[in-house]
């Protein structure tokens, strides 16, 4: 009779865990895909975003492996993030919830909230007024106002424009005191800047330490807006936001 082969069992159990090692060691040193589950980013990212993060952007810490195994300190290739970055990472006081923002503030930056407008080194951030828009699947469905806002620059180069949303200039995070940004940390915002719990909430979230970055959002790869359950296999080609599959995040 022929021989069993006994070895064929283990052969692929060792192929699933050479896969599960390549897949943990991109997920470490490369990418790692993330979600949008709030609308603090709006319009920038919409609920049901799906991105991708590079992981090297910043280096590497503890939070760049799973479940931030508490294994070194501080950062290894360690680079500062340029003002204008969405970035994910850790919130401080607990050091495991995921947040993604746009950082506005780097190390040493002081960084106030006047009336609305962002002020950066004690200069308002320019804004430019673009129109109406309609927010919609986070919360009961509003129109406020969209400007085009332009960061100034890091090391000479060009600044960072962006859109962000803005209910009113007379809200709880629209008149802020002067934050100085410590040494070791950033300075994060939401672009949906009335729905957006941010570094402005000193309790909450306050400054972001360097070593809790995850990652700079790169790509978004899929997005759909929520209209089609999971078992209406008839209504996802049309919840698909297929305009945004593949799109840069800026």
């Amino acid at each position: 009779m022929p021989k069993k082969n006994s070895g064929g069992w283990l052969e692929s159990i060792k192929t699933i865990l050479y896969a599960a090692l390549i897949a943990i060691g991109i997920r470490t040193v490369a990418f790692e895909p993330f979600n949008i589950p709030s609308g603090s980013m709006i319009p920038s990212l919409l609920v049901g975003d799906y991105l991708f993060v590079s992981k090297y952007s910043y280096g590497y810490s503890r939070h760049s492996m799973p479940f931030s195994p508490n294994l070194f300190d501080g950062r290894i290739f360690g680079r500062l993030p340029e003002r204008g970055d969405v970035a994910v990472f850790k919130l401080p006081r607990d050091g495991s919830t995921d947040y993604i923002k746009r950082i506005v503030g780097l190390p040493g930056d002081r960084i106030q909230v006047r009336a609305g407008i962002l002020h950066i080194n004690g200069q308002a951030v320019a804004r430019e007024l673009m129109g109406p828009f309609t927010v919609e699947g986070d919360g009961p469905r509003i129109t406020v106002r969209r400007f085009r806002e332009t960061l100034p620059g890091t090391d000479g180069r060009r600044g960072v424009t962006h859109e962000i949303l803005e209910a009113t200039d007379d809200g709880v995070f629209d008149n802020t005191i002067e934050f100085r940004v410590p040494e070791g940390h950033v300075f994060a915002m939401g672009d949906n800047r009335d729905n957006s719990l941010d570094s402005r909430a000193q309790d909450a979230v306050g400054f972001i330490p360097i070593e809790n970055l995850v990652g700079r959002a790169e790509f978004i790869f899929f997005s759909v807006d929520g209209s089609a359950a999971w078992w209406e296999v008839w209504g996802w080609p049309f919840a698909i936001r297929w305009s945004r599959l593949f799109s840069a995040v800026r």
